[in-house]
């Protein structure tokens, strides 16, 4: 067999053991709009993600950006929405908040290591896109909720470098 089949064989396996689930693809599909939206990856069991609920800071953030879109998503939590905890801290019922489940396991081989084509390997991770973009990505852990606010802004803003002198003509 010759290296170019051999090659195109390999990625035809590749895609086929990665296949998006029924969450992925609706987050997929909702980041492509030009509003900015928030994904955040989570579970109910992590206490990273417990302690960004109890200060509060999930509840204040969407309340206080009824434009931005945020996408809750369970991950690693066998197939669950943890929908009754976000309840406890009245996320659930917000116009601007969709909660989904990637039905993968919490451990093991099976365990998804990407998402929406963006790696995952620690929980809570919080993605901000606009227009299909990933503006910012923030995959280390708790969230500075101020920090979430000014990526928002920022994310919100039209900017450039055109007309800006190049370093070399000052």
């Amino acid at each position: 067999m010759s290296i170019l089949r051999c090659t195109v064989f390999a990625v035809s396996l590749a895609s086929a053991a990665y296949a998006a689930s029924p969450a992925e693809d609706q987050v997929l599909s909702a980041v492509k709009s030009p509003e900015i939206t928030v994904v955040h990856l989570w579970a109910p069991w992590c206490s990273n993600c417990q302690t960004e609920l109890k200060d509060g800071g999930w509840t204040k953030m969407v309340k206080d950006n009824p434009q931005v879109k945020f996408y809750f998503v369970s991950v690693w939590n066998d197939g669950q929405d943890g929908r009754a905890m976000l309840q406890r801290f009245q996320i659930v019922d917000q116009p601007n908040v969709t909660i989904v489940a990637d039905p993968g396991p919490r451990r093991g081989d099976n365990k998804i290591k990407q998402f929406a084509g963006l790696p995952v390997s620690w929980i809570p991770t919080t993605w901000i896109f606009k227009g299909g973009d990933v503006h910012y990505a923030l995959n280390y852990g708790e969230v500075r909720f101020p920090v979430l606010q000014q990526f928002i802004e920022d994310a919100k803003s039209e900017w450039s470098h055109k007309g800006e002198p190049k370093l070399e003509e000052q």
